[in-house]
């Protein structure tokens, strides 16, 4: 270990708080106590929340994202390798995730393992969220595939072995798979009904003709993709190798993100590429429907990780930082700003972890409009949180040293991926208007906090009063926005801490506050600043 000189010939260092080694688990008593009452295995959390906070993961994630993936698209005698090289920190990460049961633990049989595994989506995003990725498509593959047993029987036990295994092998002869996803095209976008690549059957089965825009993850060792047959759109699983070798899918650039750096986004073409049929044809978008569903729980999980990650770092340089004789931490306007992202924080960890024991109970009807609920809100307040934790930290929070700047480019990714804003408001919109039995539960999840708080209870009319059917499509973010907050208060009132309960209706629900982060009034500063570690 290297040792820090502070005695330099030109001036003392002071009043820089000394490098920390945070406790993933033990600092952080919301992760504990909303996993415990989704019913995690808190155990295996524990355990993986020491494998993965240690410093040298942690120095393997910045190692990642500082060496983000080359693209290999030919060898030096112009012959095609598409393929994708990463830093070896990349691949630790991913070994040490998929082997800790990231991609398997829900499909495990043992209970709560929806809630394990999204806790430690919640874990692993405050390390390298960029390897979240493909393991998050590799976990949500498994039920889209039930809808082709041949093949689930094939896949599905390398999807879920606790392995990583990136041997560019036909997935039969591999211990481990992983799964990627190839849907948007440059005409359509989320609009997936224009996709152009066509799908033609051939002696040898289906051959696939196109472009995709985004193709996330193209080392996986599968696809799922959207082609035009004959029958309508269809979903298939491309397989990367074949027995015979490589399959006709071509790299065509990276794409050079915001963040999400460690991590590989391509533009891909096939060109005739083998593909295998996943459901019937013309049920391409309700099959695939059922990984976006458990993506989407992933994406509502991440930005509370990544919020955790950026007020641990805010509270530790407030706590050992001084300013005007007194430390920031004890200065009540710093307290003020600190408490009210700590709400936002909390109530996306416990309405994402409530929404992943909805999974685990088989409450589907919930768990359907609930994780479009918690992934629109959440990723709305992630950038906020991580952009005000930049400022407490004053001029070095905008320092890639202090890792800040790296999770401000983080924050809107998973607001942007499986359906962004808009997409996700109508969406919310068209589950309750098609679906009764997710609008009754709904309806159910908001009931149960009922007579608990006058404020509550007051807003909750209001909200019902103003959209007695379903509001215009104009008005689609506004609703989705006040259904998320009284939600997560729903949450908060039933089951958390009550000075977190008290201030998130008053903030939020109630209205009690001004614009910004940070203005308001009137709340327990201390009993919330404490479940962020004070």
């Amino acid at each position: 270990m290297t040792v820090a000189t502070t005695a330099l010939r030109t001036h003392a260092v002071t009043n820089q708080p000394l490098p920390a080694a945070p406790d993933l688990w033990g600092d952080d008593p919301v992760l504990r106590h909303w996993s415990g009452a989704a019913g995690a295995d808190t155990a295996a959390l524990a355990a993986f929340a020491a494998a993965v906070g240690t410093p040298a993961m942690r120095e393997a994630g910045r190692a990642a994202n500082r060496h983000p993936p080359e693209l290999l698209a030919f060898d030096r005698g112009g012959r095609r390798l598409d393929a994708v090289r990463f830093h070896p920190d990349y691949h630790r990460l991913m070994d040490l995730g998929l082997s800790q049961g990231y991609a398997a633990v829900a499909w495990e049989g043992a209970p709560g393992g929806h809630a394990t595994h999204a806790a430690m989506v919640y874990l692993l995003s405050q390390v390298e969220p960029g390897v979240c990725c493909p393991m998050t498509m590799t976990y949500a593959g498994v039920p889209a595939l039930a809808a082709a047993p041949d093949l689930a029987a094939l896949w599905t036990p390398r999807l879920t072995a606790r392995a990583y295994d990136p041997a560019e092998l036909p997935v039969a002869d591999k211990a481990a798979a992983t799964l990627g996803m190839a849907m948007t095209e440059k005409q359509g976008g989320s609009d997936v009904r224009t996709n152009a690549t066509r799908a033609e059957r051939t002696g040898d089965g289906w051959r696939l003709t196109g472009h995709k825009w985004f193709c996330s993850a193209p080392m996986s060792d599968g696809f799922l993709t959207l082609a035009q047959s004959p029958g309508g759109l269809t979903c298939f699983l491309v397989p990367r190798w074949l027995p015979e070798g490589r399959n006709a899918i071509r790299l065509m650039r990276l794409k050079d993100k915001l963040g999400n750096r460690a991590n590989a986004s391509a533009e891909i073409e096939y060109e005739g590429a083998l593909a295998h049929p996943v459901g019937g044809e013309g049920d391409g978008v309700r099959t695939i429907l059922a990984m976006v569903h458990h993506t989407r729980l992933d994406t509502a999980m991440a930005p509370a990780g990544l919020m955790r990650a950026a007020l641990a770092e805010a509270h530790w340089w407030c706590a050992g930082r001084t300013a005007f004789q007194r430390r920031l931490i004890d200065q009540p306007l710093m307290r003020a700003v600190l408490a009210d992202l700590a709400l936002d924080w909390e109530g996306a960890a416990a309405l994402g972890l409530t929404v992943a024991r909805a999974f685990d109970a088989g409450d589907r009807a919930f768990a359907r409009i609930a994780v479009a609920i918690a992934k629109f809100w959440s990723n709305k307040r992630a950038v906020w949180v991580i952009g005000e934790a930049m400022e407490c930290l004053g001029g070095m929070g905008y320092v890639e040293d202090t890792g800040l700047p790296w999770l401000y480019r983080e924050a809107p990714l998973n607001g942007i991926w499986e359906g962004s804003g808009n997409v996700i408001a109508l969406d919310i919109l068209r589950a309750l208007a098609r679906d009764p039995e997710a609008a009754a539960a709904r309806a159910a999840a908001l009931d149960a906090a009922a007579g608990a708080d006058r404020a509550y209870d007051a807003a909750l009319a209001d909200h019902r009063a103003r959209w007695r059917g379903l509001p215009p499509e104009a008005e689609a973010r506004w609703f989705a926005e006040r259904l998320a907050v009284l939600l997560t208060a729903s949450v908060l009132i039933r089951g958390g801490d009550a000075a977190v309960a008290d201030a998130w209706v008053a903030t939020r629900v109630a209205g009690h506050r001004g614009a910004v982060p940070g203005a308001v009034a009137g709340i327990d500063a201390t009993a919330i600043l404490a479940r962020l570690g004070d």
